[in-house]
């Protein structure tokens, strides 16, 4: 999984300095963060309606797709502000064997 994420992220990465037409990604980066925010953003609507849907039908093909597109401009907004995925990677590996209430109890609060 680690090799999937590393490959993708020199992908994501290589793509900064391309024209914009030359890739869906490099377009993506040259509309700017808040297009990409879009995108996360509507790839979660969609991923929440397949399972919504699979919960129904029993077929859960339509929500890995979606699940993949929002992981992938996920990735992308992390891209575009300078981070690796190791940086999740590292974290939910920080909250593995933390309780869920624990962890949420020592955020700071905004």
């Amino acid at each position: 999984m680690t090799d999937t994420l590393n490959r993708l992220a020199q992908v994501l990465e290589e793509r900064k300095g391309a024209a914009a037409d030359s890739s869906y990604v490099a377009s993506l980066y040259h509309k700017g963060l808040n297009k990409i925010l879009e995108k996360v953003g509507e790839e979660s609507v969609e991923t929440i309606l397949a399972a919504k849907d699979a919960a129904i039908s029993g077929d859960c093909s339509d929500l890995i797709y979606e699940t993949a597109d929002l992981w992938f401009h996920s990735l992308v907004m992390l891209a575009q502000l300078g981070q690796h995925p190791q940086a999740v990677l590292d974290e939910l590996d920080r909250r593995f064997g933390l309780s869920g209430h624990v962890e949420k109890a020592s955020r700071p609060s905004a």
